[in-house]
Parts: structure tokens; C-alpha cells; sequence
């Protein structure tokens, strides 16, 4: 596909690309246009994800470059595509594996936040032994009729896409038989049912499959090479689970079909209305004491910062983070080499966990009794007490710690396979979630 983003451009020094944004800027931003409108023409031009390839909405540019890019989005507080799994998991996936015309169809609408996917993976026995999942497709002329249970699904509520993998041939061993779709949500045989967290939130959903249909042209990477794609979307699920200071612009749009509306607005009103949010509102507690910088304004604020418990703590998190900034840096260069990320991808989800777990015990420590209270009346607005409670969830999502050792050793240490009885077992004679009853 000929896109502008594809077009000839020297861009091969930071001047040469701070250069070109600047031109972009000097044409193209406008506070008036409708944020549509705007994402339309960051997208169309390269440089809504410049790091992406110059022949799907990209321009190919190294990490380092694209920084260079977005430091200059953010000179002047610009607005970016909808963050999360559309376009950390969905897009690259679809890049790495789907066609030209399923590219086309869906990472623009990614972009301009037309479509919201999520991630159809879990299963109540299938979790961290993912490929026993017993969700099945079985063709019906040219659609594949779903039958299942999806559970953990982020952000299912809102989404108009599912990534979705199910068991297409219940005869292969149970990695070979698993086909990846791209689902519409948006149907009767899906039912979303809202997951409570210990935090009073709800970010995940189970998701039932009721004779769900989708077309075979949404197969996504070739029949029954499900799990191949899979892995792709669990790699780059890690990369972005190790975080490390992501690229990106320093506001992002809302996505989806359900956020139709808010897309109507003017950028104008959109980045004022986050102002006012960011000035008054929560910042998400996972987002807000995670690093050494925000321990730091804590601890000062609570005439904590002489304390030598306090600041070796305080150092120990501010280590690690920049540690595991350098690591998902190497991850995101494989990718952008056209690989799947490495071993260091599991480096840095493991690392997030342990940062998580680390940055709840100084910040507690910081707090005192205070940190045992919510809202308002809490340190930094109750942010304190939610990652308390919310601080072992990344040890589970994305991939349980255990599960990340395991790839750590096999893949990084050399260490012997862990053994697998089922491995050459036809899934049908498998006794594994109902089929063990």
C-alpha cells in the first residue's frame, strides 16, 4: 500500500528527522481540527508511530530516532493514536503476520482510533499453560462458528475487535490446532461480563462465545499456525508489560467505536479537558509510584527524604527502573529489525514485577499509617493504597513470574526443557479442563 508515509525522505540523523517533524508541525498541526481529522493526518503522514515500517503508516526510523521525533511532538503537547493493546499488541501482530489486505483494513483504523481490540487468550484452564485453551472454531461455509469461555480479557467492555485464538483441529497436538481470528465484538454470540478487582475497579472481563461467527478471511496468519501468531502478541505484550519509558506523544486520543464522539471534538478542547483532569483528577496508581522520581516527591512531602531507610529504597527502585529501561530498549530493537523480541522480553516483565512489589513497600514505608488510607484523604489521592492493593497483578498478567523463568532459563540459560507428557498427545485425547471430567 502507497501511503505518504511511504515517500522518500533523508532521515537518517536526528536533525534531518527533528527537520521533517518540525515541516510536518508547521503544515499540518492545527488545535481547530477535529482530533479525527488530526489522527487521520498523523497516520496517513508516518509519523503516528514513526518506528513502524514507511510501508504500513511508519516511517522505519531506529528507537533512537523516533525518540528524536516524539521530543518534538511533545515541544508542543501534541496528540497521539489511542494507546493500549490496538496498537501495542494488535498492529505489530498484523504487521509481523497478516496480509496486505487485512493490514489495510485494520492498522489505520488502529491509528485514528476508529477500532479498540482486545485480547482473547485466557481461559478458566488455560492461563499460564495457554495451549490447552478449549475454545473451538469449526467451519460453516466461509465463517468459523465459536464456541468458549475468555476470562481476563482487559478492557473487553469497550472493545470492537477481539484477538482471538481457538482450536481448529482438535486432532493436532494441542500447540498445532490453534488458529488466530480477528473478531468482531460487536455481535449476539459474545457476552461480556465485567471482572470486580480487590481495587473496586473493573479493567477485566470473562467473555462467553455463543455460536460467535467470523469469516475466514479474518484468519490472521494462516489456519491452524495460530499459536506461531501468538507468540508474536505474548512477546510484544512483554515488551510492553516491561515498560522503561515508552515512546509516544505525550497525550493519546481516546479509541474505539464507542468513543465516536470524543473524536468529534476539537483537539483544542480535548488536550484543555486533560489538563483539567491531570490538575484535579487520579492518576493511575500503577503509573504514579512506580519509579524512584515519584517515591522521591513522596517522601519529601512527608519529611521523609532524610530518612537512610527511605532514600536507600528510594535509590534501589530508581536503579532498577533505569536498568529495565536500557533492557526494553534491546527488546524493542529486535522488533524493529523486523524479529520477534527475545528473551529480554521476559527480562523486563520480570523486572516490572519486582519493581511493582519494591515501589509498594518503600512508598508504605514513606506513608507510615497513612498509606493505609483511600481517596482523597490518602497520600497523592488515594494512589498509594491502590497499588498496595493492586501491586501483586503484574506478577500474574501477561504472563505469570513463573511462567517468565521458565523462558528465562530454557531460552537464556540453556536449561533443559521442562517435560511435557502431552506434547505429542492429539489434543481430543487430552485430559485437560472439561475434558478431564
Amino acid at each position: 500500500m502507497a501511503t505518504e508515509s511511504a515517500t522518500a525522505e533523508q532521515l537518517d540523523t536526528p536533525s534531518q528527522v527533528r527537520s521533517a517533524v518540525r515541516a510536518f508541525i508547521d503544515e499540518h498541526w492545527d488545535t481547530s481540527l477535529s482530533l479525527k481529522d488530526w489522527l487521520g493526518r498523523l497516520a496517513d503522514s508516518g509519523w503516528a508511530v514513526p518506528q513502524w515500517p514507511a510501508q504500513w503508516y511508519g516511517k522505519g526510523l531506529t528507537n533512537d530516532l523516533a525518540a528524536e521525533a516524539y521530543d518534538e511532538f511533545k515541544k508542543i503537547g501534541a496528540v497521539g493514536p489511542p494507546p493500549g493493546l490496538s496498537r501495542m499488541l494488535a498492529a505489530p501482530t498484523i504487521i509481523s503476520h497478516g496480509t496486505d489486505e487485512q493490514r489495510t483494513a485494520y492498522i489505520r483504523r488502529i491509528l485514528v482510533g476508529e477500532d479498540a481490540w482486545c485480547q482473547l487468550f485466557s481461559e478458566p484452564g488455560a492461563g499460564s499453560d495457554l495451549a490447552s485453551l478449549q475454545t473451538k472454531a469449526e467451519l460453516d461455509g466461509d465463517e468459523y462458528v465459536v464456541n468458549g469461555q475468555k476470562v481476563w480479557t482487559s478492557g473487553a467492555m469497550g472493545s470492537d475487535v477481539g484477538m482471538l485464538i481457538a482450536r481448529t483441529d482438535p486432532d493436532a497436538v494441542k500447540h498445532a490446532g490453534i488458529t488466530y481470528f480477528a473478531i468482531e465484538m460487536n455481535q449476539p454470540g459474545i457476552e461480556v461480563r465485567p471482572l470486580r478487582q480487590i481495587t473496586g475497579e473493573a479493567h477485566f472481563a470473562e467473555v462467553f462465545l455463543t455460536d460467535a461467527r467470523v469469516s475466514a478471511d479474518n484468519i490472521i496468519g494462516g489456519l491452524n499456525n495460530g499459536w506461531n501468531v501468538a507468540r508474536t502478541t505474548l512477546a510484544n505484550e512483554r515488551v510492553g508489560l516491561g515498560g522503561g519509558g515508552s515512546l509516544g506523544f505525550p497525550l493519546s486520543a481516546p479509541g474505539g467505536r464507542r468513543s465516536a464522539q470524543l473524536l468529534e471534538q476539537s483537539v483544542g478542547e480535548f488536550i484543555d479537558n486533560q489538563k483539567r483532569q491531570a490538575s484535579g483528577g487520579r492518576v493511575p496508581a500503577m503509573m504514579m509510584v512506580r519509579n524512584g522520581e515519584a517515591l522521591a516527591k513522596l517522601a519529601k512531602s512527608m519529611g521523609r527524604d532524610q530518612d537512610p531507610s527511605v532514600r536507600q529504597g528510594i535509590a534501589r527502585v530508581h536503579a532498577l527502573t533505569s536498568v529495565n529501561r536500557w533492557n526494553t530498549l534491546r527488546a524493542r530493537a529486535a522488533v524493529e529489525a523486523g524479529g520477534r523480541p527475545g528473551p529480554e522480553a521476559s527480562l523486563g516483565k520480570l523486572m516490572v514485577s519486582r519493581i511493582t512489589r519494591l515501589s509498594r513497600d518503600v512508598g508504605m514505608e514513606i506513608a507510615g499509617p497513612a498509606g493505609m488510607l483511600a481517596g482523597e484523604d490518602g497520600p497523592l489521592n488515594g494512589a498509594l493504597a491502590l497499588q498496595f492493593l493492586g501491586a501483586p497483578a503484574p506478577s500474574i498478567y501477561g504472563g505469570s513470574d513463573e511462567v517468565q523463568h521458565n523462558i528465562i532459563g530454557e531460552r537464556v540459560l540453556g536449561l533443559p526443557r521442562e517435560p511435557d507428557a502431552s506434547k505429542d498427545v492429539p489434543f481430543r485425547s487430552l485430559r485437560t479442563g472439561t475434558q478431564a471430567q
